[in-house]
């Protein structure tokens, strides 16, 4: 389900910087970014670029996008952060997430016109660039681009209200070593 953004008045100060945001994401090198880590939820074309993983700040990551890096300060309960990257034909199939403490939300960066959209249980929304929704990823959802031009989002996750840092659930093992090697600083 989708929940009201006008619950979350911190949401405000990354609206007002999705452009700066957008156009750090757009600098980085297209090599930078990586398949997102669970493989099973999609064939091809789904990519990030990691600021934060459950807790963890990528440190050379967010000194890259310093204004980026800057807007999520604005965040509280911050647990993961980063630019997710879907190129045209890609669809992400239906599941569920596991982590009941946090919300998602996506700001949309780059949003081709036509068939780009997220279905999450009943309803679904199209991405608009400089507009943000909210959803609690525990409800069944599906993501798809079936335009011809690249969708990116920044995608994060924050605290449900009244949770705190030491409720994070458990990540499952194999989830838990890839996002380690991810955080860990490249040589």
């Amino acid at each position: 389900m989708f929940i009201d953004t006008q619950q979350f008045p911190f949401l405000a100060h990354l609206r007002r910087s999705w452009r700066d945001i957008r156009d750090e994401c757009l600098a980085l090198a297209q090599d930078s970014f990586e398949p997102w880590v669970q493989r099973d939820m999609y064939d091809h074309g789904w990519s990030v670029y990691g600021l934060v993983a459950f807790g963890t700040r990528i440190d050379a990551a967010l000194a890259a996008c310093p204004r980026t890096a800057q807007a999520l300060q604005h965040v509280p309960g911050l647990t993961t952060a980063g630019f997710s990257r879907m190129i045209p034909g890609t669809t992400i199939k239906p599941h569920e997430g596991w982590v009941t403490t946090v919300y998602r939300a996506h700001l949309g960066l780059v949003v081709p016109d036509g068939d780009c959209a997220l279905r999450v249980g009943t309803q679904t929304r199209r991405w608009q660039a400089g507009d943000l929704f909210v959803f609690d990823d525990t409800v069944n959802h599906e993501a798809w681009n079936r335009t011809t031009g690249i969708r990116t989002v920044l995608l994060f996750d924050f605290l449900r209200p009244g949770r705190s840092m030491d409720e994070l659930d458990e990540l499952p093992t194999d989830v838990a070593a890839q996002v380690h090697r991810r955080t860990q600083p490249r040589l």
